[in-house]
């Protein structure tokens, strides 16, 4: 993580901010609480949320039941439609999120998050994405240093991870 601490108030330092579009990591527009459950504890296991740290789940209106149900506690921002979600989200990334958290964890694989990813790391804030395996885009993949990919349910082994040096490295 950058130094950041003399440009951060106390209250703000260390802080993440987990962008999530539960419709990627589910694979589904429309996801069961179960569903939800398990892509929260896959993301947990790969980038876990700190006491600090804000967590922001985007979806559709369609699935807002499921997600309530199978998420918890989380600030939910809805919008449905073609990248209805997606859309939600980068809206949150509008927000003065530069001087509010060091780190930027989005948990989608989807390309419209690359242009966004590439701002925030150059401005200053770490960058991680989360992705399933085989569902990350090649401009999210190439526009951050730190990749986590969750493998399939019931896959063999652990996450891997893309560390900043380019290796690979096995995630919990």
């Amino acid at each position: 993580m950058r130094d950041r601490s003399r440009a951060l108030p106390r209250e703000f330092r260390d802080r993440a901010l987990h962008l999530v579009d539960i419709e990627n990591l589910t694979g589904t527009g429309l996801p069961d609480p179960r569903a939800v459950q398990r892509a929260r504890h896959a993301l947990n296991g790969a980038v876990p949320v700190g006491a600090g740290d804000l967590v922001v789940v985007g979806s559709s209106h369609a699935a807002a039941l499921a997600i309530f149900e199978g998420w918890g506690v989380a600030r939910f921002v809805w919008r449905s439609g073609h990248d209805g979600a997606d859309l939600a989200l980068l809206g949150v990334l509008e927000e003065d999120v530069t001087t509010r958290f060091d780190h930027v964890v989005i948990a989608s694989g989807d390309g419209i998050f690359a242009e966004a990813a590439a701002r925030l790391g150059a401005g200053g804030c770490d960058v991680t994405v989360v992705a399933r395996e085989g569902g990350i885009s090649r401009r999210l993949w190439t526009a951050v240093q730190d990749v986590r990919l969750l493998r399939h349910p019931g896959a063999p082994g652990p996450a891997v991870a893309r560390s900043a040096g380019g290796g690979f490295t096995t995630a919990a």
